[in-house]
């Protein structure tokens, strides 16, 4: 059994474990709640677009854009948004295994595909295991503005237009609610699948359709990145609050069960000590 001394340590160590990760959790906690916030209030941004965009690309008659086509896929490009930083459950590894898995499945040889990470710990993944990265950024803020992501978003979109990858993947974790994070996959480029919602609008083009879709659509494909990106940080900030919280419950549990064995221990020293005090004074008599 450890000393006395060892397990009053342990209970002392634990316990200022509790408190960092106690105050990590509240700190996750207040972020999760602007991310949030961000998160739902680029909703109707995105919605209004989505139906300009479809709207305007399905009330064109004998006018087309690269990105509203499919051809021959011979290379694919799949856009992971992971985190900077660990110590958050699943996070990381649920959307990390789900892209590796549907990698193995669809490809056979690396010249198949490429990887756009965004977070460190994805980026840092891939490297590992041989699978090329094509494009990365690392560093974003908890609350990341458009700016940040413009120039890889931006990038991603001209490597679909320049035929770089024949067609466009995006992984993410969507934010459900404070204990809930889906993995997603959405299919980005070509923009096929893009209808309008609701009643048809129709609308005059100045200077003419070609150009408004030139312009529209890239910034359509940019949006819905940015829009994942916001979706994965209020998931990101919801799992490592519960992440952190799970931590300091467990903590208190180890608290209660060494602090049970640091008693019996010292009943035990105690009882040792009464019985040797007895038995040498039965000796003395």
């Amino acid at each position: 059994m450890a000393s006395l001394r060892d397990i009053k340590s342990k209970i002392s160590s634990t316990k200022k474990t509790s408190q960092i990760t106690k105050a990590m959790e509240m700190v996750s906690a207040a972020k999760l709640n602007r991310a949030e916030n961000n998160a739902k209030s680029f909703v109707p941004y995105m919605n209004k677009m989505q139906e300009v965009v479809a709207n305007v690309a399905n009330g064109i008659s004998g006018v087309s854009h690269p990105m509203l086509v499919s051809r021959e896929v011979k290379k694919t490009g799949y856009l992971v948004i992971t985190s900077d930083r660990g110590l958050a459950g699943a996070f990381n590894s649920s959307i990390l295994r789900a892209v590796y898995q549907t990698i193995q499945k669809r490809h056979t040889s690396s010249e198949e595909y490429a990887v756009i990470a965004i977070g460190k710990i994805g980026r840092d993944f891939f490297k590992r295991r041989g699978i090329p990265v094509a494009r990365d950024i690392t560093g974003l803020g908890d609350q990341p503005a458009f700016a940040d992501i413009k120039s890889i978003a931006s990038q991603t979109v001209e490597m679909f237009e320049d035929e770089t990858f024949d067609e466009l993947y995006l992984f993410y974790n969507h934010y459900v609610s404070a204990i809930q994070q889906d993995v997603t996959e959405k299919k980005l480029l070509p923009l096929t699948e893009i209808s309008p919602e609701g009643k048809k609008t129709s609308y005059e083009f100045e200077p003419d359709e070609e150009e408004i879709l030139e312009v529209l659509l890239p910034q359509y494909a940019e949006s819905l990145i940015y829009g994942a990106l916001l979706d994965s940080k209020a998931s990101e900030h919801a799992a490592r609050m519960t992440a952190m919280r799970n931590a300091t419950d467990n903590a208190k549990e180890l608290i209660n069960s060494y602090t049970l064995t640091f008693n019996r221990a010292r009943q035990a020293a105690i009882t040792q000590e009464i019985t040797e005090i007895v038995g040498g004074a039965a000796a003395l008599e």
